[in-house]
């Protein structure tokens, strides 16, 4: 089980982590849940079926890993596309920041919750519901650290990186949760 998710009885799944690899799953999901930024609290007297008809942004954020995570719906080639776009972000958005700030305190909560079995780390075993949580704040993890390192499909060099190379850790961090994210995605198949 080290290092891979396997299927737990009833749906879910479980996988053994170490002391390290808990705090840097934890420290990579609270840097997420700061990028997405705080949800939008209804105000003190303030009617919260009022959120439910909150509209979002129109404009695409400009942060490239935020742009990466909360892309355009219909490309911005021509002005009608830009138009629909801007008018699906609104509508669609916050909804979208709440469920991905929700999944990645699902993994902080988690781990948080874990009882360590000594130097050994301990096991994290989560219920069908958490495993789709995980999985969420998983791929917006890739997504986030492969847009700071300009991943792209044909280029292969970051896997021969020099351990000098100051990307060498986020690279690695990069491939872990990959390999996480996979053997999750593996747990979930019938």
């Amino acid at each position: 089980m080290a290092g891979h998710f396997e299927a737990t009885p009833g749906g879910g799944a479980a996988v053994a982590l170490d002391e390290v690899e808990i705090a840097i799953l934890r420290s990579l999901a609270v840097q997420l849940l700061e990028l997405i930024g705080p949800g939008d609290e209804p105000a003190e007297g303030e009617d919260p079926l009022a959120a439910l008809f909150a509209e979002g942004p129109s404009e695409p954020p400009t942060d490239p890993a935020l742009a990466r995570l909360f892309p355009e719906a219909y490309g911005d080639d021509d002005t009608e596309l830009r138009a629909a776009s801007a008018e699906f972000r609104r509508f669609t958005e916050n909804d979208l920041r709440t469920r991905k700030r929700d999944d990645a305190l699902v993994v902080v909560r988690t781990l948080d919750a874990l009882t360590p079995a000594g130097d050994d780390g301990a096991v994290l075993t989560l219920t069908p519901d958490e495993c789709r949580s995980w999985l969420g704040s998983l791929n917006d993890l890739r997504l986030t650290i492969g847009t700071r390192l300009e991943v792209s499909d044909e280029d292969g060099s970051l896997y021969r990186l020099p351990d000098s190379d100051p990307r060498k850790p986020m690279v690695m961090a990069y491939l872990w949760l990959g390999g996480l994210q996979e053997t999750l995605i593996e747990t979930l198949m019938p």
